[in-house]
């Protein structure tokens, strides 16, 4: 992989795969740009592909106290460096960030986004306060196994997966950019779909959601969509949040190339 140094000094970590237009693939919650190495796979022949690794998470560095504008400037230096601009695809909370990166002018010829996390209408906020304050409490006493637990527990995985994650190979690497959950948390600030923020958003927009996914998903999707300018929705048949790499691919290359 090669780095970029960011605004403030933070270096970030990308690389790139196959030839054609930028595409820079955005993460979600607790994965790096490894995480994306699949998707990128399928879609080397038609786009450089670019995966890399948000502040905190594999060998990028990390600058604190964090904010959401030095995650759009890392962002914005990944896309410098491979020639911009690019098209940015965003999953979960990566949606939010290239989101936040496309409504900031950041160099973006289009955005595609699956399941943003937003909530449409939640009818007691104090759970999302009541989450932010334990993750905050939990990661300064440094118990990041108990951040990814409440994490996990958030999203719904019910105790006895959570209890199998914890005795997997896989537990290590996910304490280790536990920190990084309350970077994911900022990011969708009161959790609603940002209204004002998606009006600024000048490029195409696909807004993709899994017609298995939970109805709540796809009805964040479908606000987002609606509310940016050049929005549209798609539903992936059969797909869930955890969506199939060749899924998502055949959507892009629609998407992307003319």
């Amino acid at each position: 992989m090669d780095t970029v140094v960011s605004r403030d000094g933070t270096p970030i970590a990308y690389g790139t795969r196959g030839s054609g237009p930028a595409l820079v693939l955005v993460g979600g919650a607790m994965t790096a740009g490894e995480h994306a190495a699949p998707l990128a796979g399928l879609l080397a022949d038609s786009f450089t592909v670019v995966t890399y690794d948000r502040r905190g998470r594999g060998r990028s560095g990390d600058t604190r106290p964090y904010a959401v504008g030095r995650e759009v400037e890392d962002l914005a230096e990944v896309i410098r460096a491979v020639g911009g601009p690019a098209a940015l695809y965003g999953v979960s909370s990566g949606a939010a960030l290239a989101l936040h990166a496309a409504s900031a002018g950041t160099a973006v010829s289009r955005v595609a986004l699956y399941e943003p996390p937003f909530t449409v209408g939640e009818a007691d906020p104090s759970r999302r306060e009541a989450y932010r304050s334990r993750l905050v409490a939990l990661l300064a006493a440094d118990d990041r196994g108990g951040a990814v637990e409440l994490f996990m527990t958030r999203i719904g995985l019910p105790p006895e997966m959570i209890a199998g994650a914890r005795r997997s190979p896989a537990w290590p690497g996910l304490e280790a950019v536990a920190p990084t959950l309350a970077y994911d948390d900022e990011l969708l600030g009161d959790g609603a779909p940002p209204l004002d923020r998606l009006a600024l958003v000048p490029v195409p927009a696909l807004v993709m959601a899994g017609s298995a996914s939970p109805p709540a998903m796809t009805e964040a999707a479908r606000t987002v969509a609606e509310a940016l300018p050049e929005g549209r929705y798609r539903e992936l048949g059969g797909q869930t949040h955890d969506v199939a790499p060749e899924a998502v691919a055949a959507a892009l290359r629609e998407f992307l190339l003319p």
